[in-house]
């Protein structure tokens, strides 16, 4: 079965946030799936990678703790292609957002940091079930009702949308990293992947 979704998660180097949560929600998703392999493609990459890197040590000490197989990762790039192809684009920080939509403007309703796509998903379903049944339909339908949702909204304090990069910090600072970003992305396979 051909992929029906891609969910691209982008972060500065594509050494640890962006990697950790390609691993994290495609094992998420993968939990919710019942016969659906292939539904759902998910990547990573970095607007300043250097391409073909292995992920920071720590990021793999993290996914390995939760099961996650890290074995064939390699860090890639960001390009204009990547971000056309993705459904849905989901930045660490506001500036690897802004960084996407400048390579594809015609991106920018489909381009949110995590956490902010997380929050106003919540708030989506909060004030009414999604009529898809699919991923790829309820995803759409995210893209589309969120934008009525940002303007009902108080703006959130500075900083709260996005994802503090842990690459200078010791371990606990990927593991507090690690644990927010599986919070974020199991809440959102919850919705995009309803179980059967």
């Amino acid at each position: 079965m051909t992929a029906s979704l891609t969910v691209l998660f982008v972060c500065h180097a594509n050494l640890c946030r962006s990697p950790m949560a390609e691993h994290l929600f495609r094992r998420a998703v993968d939990a919710r799936l019942d016969d659906g392999a292939g539904a759902v493609e998910v990547q990573s990459a970095g607007t300043d990678a250097w391409a073909d890197q292995p992920m920071h040590p720590f990021a793999i000490g993290i996914l390995r703790e939760r099961g996650a197989d890290v074995s064939d990762f390699r860090t890639r790039r960001l390009n204009p292609a990547a971000v056309t192809r993705a459904d849905v684009v989901l930045t660490a920080a506001r500036e690897q957002r802004a960084a996407a939509v400048l390579m594809q403007p015609a991106a920018v309703k489909r381009t949110f940091t995590l956490p902010q796509f997380a929050r106003l998903a919540g708030q989506v379903v909060a004030v009414g079930p999604l009529a898809a049944t699919d991923p790829a339909g309820r995803l759409r339908e995210l893209v589309e009702r969120i934008p009525m949702m940002r303007g009902q909204l108080p703006a959130p304090p500075a900083g709260q949308d996005e994802i503090a990069d842990p690459v200078r910090q010791p371990i606990e600072g990927f593991r507090r990293c690690g644990t927010e970003i599986d919070r974020l992305v199991t809440d959102l396979a919850a919705i995009i992947v309803p179980r059967r």
